[in-house]
């Protein structure tokens, strides 16, 4: 076989291992979907989002994989480091799914709808019922402005950074055993074109599974369960944690 036929077919097969990888993994789409919901993120966030969490979790095994390739790193040796890797990101998606459903729990409980008593100056008065989320706030003359980077207002500008910490440190696990050794074994470049194949796959496949689910997911309307959106995005992200340490 010829070296163009052979990074030919090891070309389609890095795209439909990256694929594959990313429908038979639920943490790779999961997360995306539940806090883009329970953040209210816009169509726009929530692809950029999901694109550079994948561009982040692919190149973190890409150079790993090149690393190993410059300073001639057995291949077992690579597999027993992203092994590492991958059972410490599970570890990692457990601790925030944990936390994230914890503060969701609490946010929860705090947004239990109330009514206060406003009197005023002509002596009538209203008694709206109304919650207090995090974002709620009782405007009175004296108010000084909104208060910045609290409650869910918070949680929206942290999350995006701390979910693409993990997908960086989360592994690819089928590249570097499967995919990059054997290119190398052509040419240089056909270890550039399997990695593109497999980060354009991986990529592309994720932001449209994200994608089609949030689109699924906007037509549930169940505002009885609102104030939990949190706290069910959170034990979405900690049941993909479970599934990852279970390798389901």
């Amino acid at each position: 076989m010829s070296a163009m036929a052979e990074t030919y077919i090891l070309t389609l097969t890095a795209a439909a291992i990256g694929t594959a990888h990313t429908l038979l993994g639920p943490d790779h789409y999961i997360p995306f979907v539940a806090m883009s919901r329970a953040g209210n993120w816009s169509g726009r966030r929530t692809l950029w989002v999901t694109a550079g969490c994948g561009l982040g979790h692919v190149a973190g095994s890409v150079l790993i994989g090149f690393l190993g390739l410059a300073l001639g790193v057995a291949v077992m040796q690579l597999e027993a480091f992203e092994s590492f890797r991958g059972d410490t990101a599970g570890w990692m998606l457990i601790a925030f799914g944990l936390a994230y459903l914890t503060w969701g729990v609490v946010l929860a409980v705090h947004n239990v709808s109330h009514s206060h008593l406003h009197v005023h100056a002509d002596g009538t008065g209203h008694c709206p019922t109304h919650s207090h989320d995090a974002d709620h706030r009782h405007v009175h003359a004296t108010d000084p402005g909104p208060t910045a980077g609290s409650g869910s207002a918070a949680a929206s500008v942290w999350t995006p950074w701390l979910l693409f910490l993990l997908f960086v440190f989360g592994p690819c696990e089928p590249l570097i055993p499967l995919l990059m050794y054997p290119a190398a074994k052509a040419s240089p470049w056909a270890v550039a074109a399997v990695v593109a194949a497999f980060s354009v796959a991986t990529v592309a496949t994720m932001t449209l599974t994200v994608m089609v689910m949030r689109f699924g997911v906007s037509f549930l309307h169940l505002p009885q369960l609102s104030r939990f959106s949190h706290a069910v995005a959170g034990l979405a992200i900690l049941v993909c944690g479970v599934l990852v340490k279970l390798g389901l």
